[in-house]
């Protein structure tokens, strides 16, 4: 993190100039930030020249590294042969046509069409509305409430955030609107009860959730929303039979499953899709990130041939299905996606990751000798590791310790990018990454945990 030296610096200018998302805009004032100037496989530097291993891969997103020229060439071959196009009143581009088709045939449950958006927030925005266009069509207007999750995230659009469980998203902005709903957050090691197995727990969540839709009348519940592993949550795996549990509730109420892919698609969890890890059956399924290795901005909804049919039904009725972007289905992005689709099967990534995901999970799950950390566990190449100031009594840090905060800023002085959300440190690195940097990924996290530990020794316990 650079101070700004010079009235005029660039750190002077981002601060004067710059509103920074999910920032204490106060403390930014006053010491700056992090500028990232350049990229180099899994590593990216500062403007000052210091190097850091990304092991969040930026936001999750950068699945194939910060300096894949293929990609930057796709971009480049298509701004030549055509640089925008849109997808309204019957018109469209090549690429989005090749894209789309390409998503149907790695769809991990049959589905009929592809919808184009540019952000997961847009994707999961559009679900949201077909959900409720749907619903209107086949005569169950009242089917309005959608349930996500406790600490899930869906994105900051006013639906997509209503939608989400994080209420410093909600204050001051007047949000959840009236039909959004929280269910139980799945975090089995947090939350369960003292001798209570994972099975037994899951048990728990989805019998919740069975209350939860009786009591707002299974008549006015829509959809529940779901990633496979909670990303922003604090990368949180499902305790073993819960997604089994949680859609047997929702097949007995008809409630729609949306399956939020966003941070899990194209590879997280060793799988194609985090549904294909977790046995999963979406009427719909949002994706983005690392559609396109984040290289292009772009999202898509893949949609059951039940809902396209109400599509089709509502059409009828209105003379159009009236929804849609400027830049959906851009040929840019489109290029870019269908090259890194290309790159994933013809080097294995998706292989890589099961090969090299023993080498993360059991480093990490290592630092549980560690003072401060009360438990790793993660799937694939995404990871959360909870710390605890008791590890016995699973007794948390007070918020005033801000342990999580302290860890992060110390694996950032080490040269490690990880993210604490709240006292949970999330780990998910480009997917391109070797066992070998894995294990420097593990040196600097516990170089950082080696740090900031005397700040935090006077609330350890038991």
């Amino acid at each position: 993190m650079a101070t700004p030296s010079a009235p005029n610096s660039l750190h002077a200018r981002d601060i004067a100039s710059v509103i920074h998302h999910q920032t204490d805009l106060v403390a930014y004032r006053e010491t700056g930030g992090t500028l990232m100037a350049r990229g180099d496989g899994v590593y990216v530097y500062d403007d000052n020249g210091k190097r850091y291993l990304e092991a969040m891969a930026g936001l999750w997103c950068a699945s194939l590294g910060f300096s894949e020229r293929r990609l930057a060439e796709a971009a480049y071959r298509q701004m030549l042969e055509i640089p925008y196009y849109h997808q309204y009143f019957a018109k469209g581009n090549i690429p989005s046509v090749e894209l789309a088709a390409r998503l149907l045939a790695l769809a991990p449950v049959p589905m009929s069409k592809v919808l184009f958006a540019c952000t997961g927030s847009e994707a999961n925005d559009a679900a949201i509305k077909l959900v409720w266009y749907y619903h209107n069509v086949i005569g169950k207007p009242e089917k309005r409430k959608i349930i996500g999750r406790w600490r899930g995230y869906h994105g900051t659009s006013v639906a997509t955030v209503s939608l989400s469980g994080q209420p410093p998203m909600h204050q001051l902005f007047g949000l959840p609107l009236p039909d959004f709903r929280h269910a139980e957050n799945p975090n089995y090691y947090r939350l369960h009860e003292d001798g209570e197995s994972e099975e037994a727990y899951a048990t728990r969540m989805a019998d919740a959730l069975e209350r939860q839709i009786l009591a707002e009348g299974p008549d006015t519940v829509g959809a529940f929303f779901g990633e496979p592993v909670q990303g922003a949550g604090g990368a949180i795996t499902p305790p073993a039979g819960y997604w089994q549990k949680i859609q047997a509730v929702l097949r007995k109420y008809d409630v729609l499953l949306v399956a939020d892919e966003v941070i899990c698609g194209f590879g997280r969890t060793g799988s194609v899709w985090g549904c294909q890890t977790y046995d999963m059956a979406p009427d719909m399924l949002t994706c983005a990130k690392a559609l396109s290795a984040s290289y292009q901005p772009i999202s898509a909804v893949l949609i059951s041939d039940r809902i396209y049919q109400a599509m089709l039904e509502g059409s009828r009725k209105v003379g159009v299905f009236a929804h849609g972007s400027t830049y959906a289905g851009h040929p840019v992005p489109s290029a870019v996606a269908l090259e890194t689709l290309k790159i994933y099967e013809e080097r294995g990534i998706f292989e890589h990751v099961r090969e090299v995901s023993p080498v993360m999970q059991g480093g990490l799950k290592s630092t549980e000798e560690h003072p401060l950390v009360g438990n790793a566990r993660g799937v694939g190449l995404i990871a959360g590791v909870e710390l605890m100031a008791g590890k016995q009594s699973r007794t948390p840090f007070p918020a005033e310790a801000k342990a999580g905060a302290r860890v992060e800023a110390a694996c950032m002085e080490a040269g490690l990018v990880v993210r604490a959300i709240g006292d949970r440190i999330a780990f998910t690195p480009p997917l391109i990454i070797s066992a070998a940097e894995l294990g420097e990924m593990v040196t600097l996290f516990r170089q950082g945990l080696d740090a900031a530990l005397p700040s935090l020794q006077r609330y350890l316990c038991d």
